[in-house]
């Protein structure tokens, strides 16, 4: 007699999944709005669908601690998702001339940093090394998606609340002071797992 198993559900389709690949999703949304730099309708799309990507990246989170979803597949896409979103917000910003001049090195250390820590993840899962997120960290994520969402409201958001371009840029810049900070350290600490591994 053949005993029929439950079928198991796959957990590429559970919730907390399912918010990472919104979150994937709502990266070409925001650049194909940006596309429309002076369209203040287009602008006010884009900070929506963006705040709910950020928030999602805290919410994916926290579904998968709470109700025990993690997954491998979560945690390959997760930076994966968090970096294509702050990389492609950066690069449209930068383009429309929201982010200029001097304000250009806070984006490229801010790009540079994500290169940075994703070769050092890539070599030393190779060794079977973690890199923990650490909470200063956790804090330049949050720094960085709120200077992200404030810049994206753009010359929209500056009609309705003066100097918001100002207020973006200085987050945007203690985002990258936070960055250099947490590069140095994920740096030193993978660069003591090399060493020990060339001994």
């Amino acid at each position: 007699m053949n005993v029929v198993l439950p079928r198991r559900r796959s957990t590429a389709l559970n919730l907390a999944n399912m918010l990472t690949y919104g979150r994937l999703v709502a990266v070409p949304v925001v650049v194909a709005l940006l596309f429309w730099p002076q369209d203040d309708t287009a602008r006010w799309i884009a900070v929506a669908v963006f705040v709910a990507a950020a928030i999602t990246d805290y919410l994916d989170g926290y579904v998968a601690r709470t109700y025990s979803q993690s997954s491998a597949l979560g945690r390959m896409l997760d930076p994966i998702a968090d970096k294509l979103l702050v990389a492609a917000s950066l690069l449209m910003l930068c383009a429309d001339g929201t982010i200029r001049g001097w304000s250009l090195w806070a984006a490229i250390v801010i790009l540079c940093r994500e290169i940075l820590v994703s070769g050092l993840r890539e070599y030393l899962a190779e060794l079977k090394v973690g890199v923990p997120v650490s909470r200063v960290a956790k804090w330049k994520t949050a720094v960085q998606l709120v200077a992200l969402g404030v810049l994206i409201a753009g010359p929209a958001g500056e009609r309705v609340l003066p100097g918001n371009g100002t207020l973006g840029l200085v987050l945007l810049w203690l985002a990258a002071a936070l960055t250099l900070y947490t590069g140095y350290d994920y740096m030193r600490s993978g660069i003591r797992h090399v060493i020990d591994d060339e001994r």
